[in-house]
C-alpha cells in the first residue's frame, strides 16, 4: 500500500508590490488625462479697453447707435431718439445706400444685454457685417 505523503499547501499571499505598481501607474494615468476646470471669478468692467482705436481713424466713419441706460435707441451724431422700427428702417436704408457700411454700438455700462442684441439683430438684418463696439480707454499704470 503506498501512502501519499501530503505536500504541505503554503498559504495563498498577495504580492503587494505589484499592486502598487499597478495603482502608482493607475494614478499617474488619471492624473494625466484630467482637466483641471478653473473658476474665475466674473468680475466685469465693461465698456474698456486698452486697445481701442480714436473715433475719426477711418476714412468713413460708421453709423452710431447710442443705447442708454434704460435701453433706449439714439441714432447717428445727433443723437435722435428711435424706436425699434425706426432704427430697423434707417439702417436698412443705410446699408442699400452703401454695402460696406459700418455699424459701431455706444452702450451704456448699466445698457440691459437685451437692448444691445437687438441692434446686433437690426445689424444683421439689414446685412451690415461690420459691427464694433465705442470702449473707454483703460487707465495704464504709470511706473
Amino acid at each position: 500500500m503506498k501512502f501519499l505523503v501530503r505536500k504541505r499547501r503554503t498559504a495563498p499571499a498577495v504580492i503587494i508590490v505589484a499592486l502598487i505598481d499597478v495603482l502608482v501607474v493607475l494614478l499617474i494615468f488619471l492624473m494625466v488625462t484630467t482637466t483641471f476646470k478653473q473658476q474665475p471669478l466674473l468680475k466685469l468692467a465693461l465698456p474698456e479697453s486698452s486697445s481701442s482705436q480714436k473715433s475719426g481713424a477711418e476714412e468713413h466713419p460708421p453709423l452710431v447707435v447710442n443705447i442708454d441706460a434704460s435701453g433706449g435707441f439714439r441714432y447717428g451724431e445727433k443723437n435722435l431718439p428711435m424706436t425699434t422700427d425706426q432704427l430697423r428702417g434707417q439702417l436698412r436704408g443705410e446699408a442699400a445706400k452703401n454695402a460696406d457700411v459700418k455699424l459701431a454700438i455706444r452702450a451704456d455700462k448699466k445698457a440691459p444685454w437685451a437692448s444691445i442684441v437687438t441692434v446686433m439683430d437690426l445689424a444683421k438684418e439689414a446685412n451690415i457685417k461690420a459691427l464694433s463696439a465705442f470702449t473707454k480707454d483703460a487707465v495704464k499704470p504709470t511706473n
